[in-house]
């Protein structure tokens, strides 16, 4: 079970109307993805070819804020606004499709690491917000 099963578990008020197996997976999948995104763009860093993944690295921090944001979003379950919730997964599978896009065109494991996360929280925003209708 993760941390965030036991966060929904415990909560104390009526929780959001989201479902709450994708909701839990949603949160974990963009933790996940963020740290991905994060470590990938310093291992970037690292490699001889740091030109060329210019823009890998810049995707991949956009990227990594962007699932940090929509993970917080998400786990604030007091007064939630659907129209904010919506939007952030939006711009969260959005962010993650591109940066996905990018690291499968690098030959590097961290990039192809990195894209499985990002399309596994792409994914797991598309499959909630297909939940919202």
């Amino acid at each position: 079970m993760s941390i965030t099963q036991d966060m929904v578990d415990t909560y104390p008020g009526n929780l959001a109307p989201l479902p709450l197996g994708l909701f839990v997976q949603c949160i974990d999948a963009c933790l996940a993805c963020g740290q991905g995104c994060t470590a990938c763009a310093d291992a970037c860093l690292a490699e001889e070819e740091l030109e060329r993944l210019t823009r890998c690295i810049r995707l991949n921090l956009d990227c990594a804020d962007i699932c940090a944001a929509t993970a917080r979003v998400l786990s604030r379950q007091t007064d939630t606004d659907l129209r904010v919730t919506i939007a952030q997964l939006r711009a969260c599978a959005a962010a993650c499709e591109i940066s996905a896009i990018e690291c499968e065109s690098h030959r590097h494991t961290h990039c192809q690491t990195c894209a499985e996360a990002c399309r596994r929280c792409q994914k797991a925003c598309e499959e909630l917000l297909a939940a919202l209708g």
